[in-house]
């Protein structure tokens, strides 16, 4: 199984297959644009306008499960996303990372890569790498800077 049988709603409503994605360097990330880590939305579009060209994409799931810091609509999280932080990185819908409700792809992508001391999502910002392939290559934790995530998407890359 890959990330490939999944599939989410963009931030417009259209759905997104991520079979769309089949071969690229992917970093699926769940943000919030009230959090404290909010500024890594910086180094995420950074990433994205570096690599792109490469093979290389961001896919923001935007998520207000932590302390209601991505309350907005999915209107007001784009524009906030795009105003405030110059992102143009795909964002989908708001969704569930952890729980009962959490979305197919979270609950995959939690299985497969498990975080410090669970597999649930302890809060905005965990970010998983995705290979060519579709797997699940590493997680890293809210607190690690998106730029330092650089050299193993360089590795992915070649």
């Amino acid at each position: 199984m890959t990330i490939y049988q999944f599939s989410a709603p963009l931030i417009n409503g259209e759905e997104k297959s991520l079979m769309d994605y089949k071969g690229k360097v992917l970093l699926i990330v769940n943000t919030a644009t009230k959090c404290g880590f909010a500024p890594q939305l910086r180094e995420l579009q950074e990433l994205h306008d570096r690599y792109s060209m490469q093979g290389f994409e961001v896919l923001g799931f935007p998520c207000n499960q932590f302390k209601n810091q991505e309350p907005g609509s999915d209107g007001q999280v784009a524009e906030t996303c795009q105003i405030n932080f110059g992102v143009t990185f795909p964002l989908f819908k708001k969704i569930n990372v952890k729980g009962e409700a959490a979305h197919p792809l979270y609950r995959y992508l939690t299985k497969e890569k498990k975080g410090l001391f669970t597999s649930d999502i302890k809060w905005n910002f965990t970010k998983f790498l995705i290979d060519k392939g579709g797997n699940v290559f590493k997680r890293y934790a809210p607190t690690t800077s998106p730029l330092k995530i650089e050299e193993d998407i360089k590795g992915l890359l070649k």
